[in-house]
């Protein structure tokens, strides 16, 4: 045998071996995540050891190094666990972290057009647009999280209404407006576009805690009386605090009256369109001129996977597009490039593509109920046991602020907030705190299609059981 065959025979062998040992690795990673563990281990001396370690001169080899990865995987906190109640987080879904490895394995770059990798991306914002209701034929660029998408939308919502932006800056004020509990990555883009923040408008929220159109129309009249341009109107799909949903079809009428950019952010609360108990909370949402949607978070996929979805690419192109000679433009549909601010994307699309192909859409809408109709059993058992409080008006999505309020208690904010505190340290649950009209509650959210109502049990038993703690130190 030559040489060259001996060393592929050997770098064949090792292959296998790297294989079955990561076949048997996440195995017990995806079991373990079928139901909740009774506490989250912290890091062992081992392992804060390794992580102490200086830049390794010689390899350990790739088996020792698997084993040491997931050895740090699994003393991190995973948001896929079962009873992961804080944030707004992604369940790791098994054939999306399929479509993660084939994606690494493969590396193509979607800057220019990949061929088929290119089309499926097309095909899959096409499939999105659909589930929500916003267009069968919708145009979408997948990015690294709803902050991106947000970002671009706006950059062409910029370029829309000022066409010569890009060469000569905004030479005018403008304002940008969005409910006073819209979430801070809309912020972040007005800043990092030159905007400022001081041309956001801050819009009050009705009793539901959702935009008050009223108050919308009169900031718009106003700035128009004062010669500030209105840029865009950002519309909540689900507000990150309590999960309101803007009215979509009366801001829809507004944009549409005064010619502005209607922007959905929809990262967290859009998938519940496509379920029949939410649905009519989001009528309007195909009149916006651009939806952000992050797959990772309620469509159930790994991280990173968020999508822009619009009706025509034209605004984004010419926001982002260019000529240069190293970047070829061969197709009628624009390259990637031209139309997001990334040169580099890995096919962040496959995971949701798999996704819907292995499970259907129908399945994904009845995973999404199966959240709502935890969030309404949540609030309806905190309601009706007189040791807890809930808000006035009951869950639209899938989070539910409730506090722990037992009789007797002279500082209810003190008392969650020490909750919260304990909760971190029992490792049984894990929830993240809220402050909501200068209140102190918990926050448990759901978005993982492996939580039931048994998990949602333990969490009212553990916040009770520590609260009595609490209460009687």
């Amino acid at each position: 045998m030559l040489k060259g065959e001996k060393q592929l025979l050997k770098l064949g062998e090792s292959r296998v071996k790297i294989l079955g040992n990561l076949l048997d690795r996440v195995s017990q990673v995806w079991a373990g995540f079928d139901a909740a563990r009774e506490s989250e281990p912290l890091s062992t001396p081992a392992i804060e050891q390794l992580l102490s370690e200086p830049l390794p001169r010689k390899g350990r080899g790739e088996n020792l190094t698997l084993a040491q990865a997931g050895e740090i995987l699994d003393q991190s906190t995973a948001q896929s666990r079962p009873r992961f109640f804080a944030f707004i987080g992604s369940s790791g879904l098994e054939i999306g972290a399929v479509a993660d490895f084939l994606t690494s394995s493969y590396d193509i770059n979607l800057a220019v057009d990949s061929r088929a990798a290119s089309v499926m991306e097309r095909q899959t914002a096409a499939w999105l647009g659909e589930f929500i209701g916003y267009s069968p034929t919708a145009k979408g660029l997948f990015t690294s999280g709803g902050t991106v998408s947000n970002i671009t939308a706006l950059a062409a919502a910029r370029t829309a209404a000022f066409p010569d932006s890009r060469r000569k800056g905004v030479q005018q004020s403008t304002a940008i407006y969005c409910s006073a509990e819209a979430h801070y990555s809309n912020q972040r883009a007005v800043e990092l576009l030159g905007l400022g923040s001081d041309s956001m408008r801050s819009i009050g929220i009705d009793q539901n805690r959702r935009m008050n159109v009223s108050e919308l129309v009169a900031a718009i009249e106003r700035d128009l009386s004062n010669g500030i341009v209105p840029l865009a109107v950002i519309a909540s799909a689900g507000t990150t605090l309590t999960g309101a949903v803007d009215p979509l079809n009366e801001i829809a009428n507004v944009c549409e009256q005064y010619k502005i950019w209607m922007h959905v952010d929809g990262a967290y609360g859009a998938p519940a369109a496509g379920t029949e108990t939410a649905g009519p909370l989001f009528n309007g949402l195909s009149r916006a001129d651009s939806v952000t949607v992050d797959a990772h978070k309620w469509l159930f996929v790994p991280k990173a996977c968020s999508i822009l979805l619009t009706k025509d690419y034209t605004p984004l192109v010419r926001t982002f597009s260019h000529n240069e000679a190293y970047m070829p433009h061969d197709h009628d549909e624009p390259n990637p490039v031209d139309v997001t601010l990334e040169y580099s994307r890995p096919v962040r699309a496959l995971k949701l593509w798999m996704g819907f192909a292995t499970h259907g859409a129908n399945e994904f809408a009845e995973a999404i109920e199966s959240n709502l109709g935890l969030a309404r059993y949540t609030y309806d058992r905190a309601k009706n046991d007189p040791d807890f409080q809930v808000l006035p008006n009951a869950p639209q999505l899938s989070i539910v602020p409730i506090r722990y309020a037992p009789s007797g208690v002279a500082d209810i904010d003190a008392l969650n907030r020490r909750i919260y505190e304990r909760i971190l340290t029992d490792g049984r649950i894990y929830l993240s705190p809220a402050e909501i009209d200068g209140e102190t509650w918990l926050r448990p959210c759901y978005t993982n299609f492996r939580t039931t109502q048994a998990d949602v049990d333990v969490l009212f038993n553990v916040v009770a059981e520590i609260g009595r703690q609490v209460a009687a130190e």
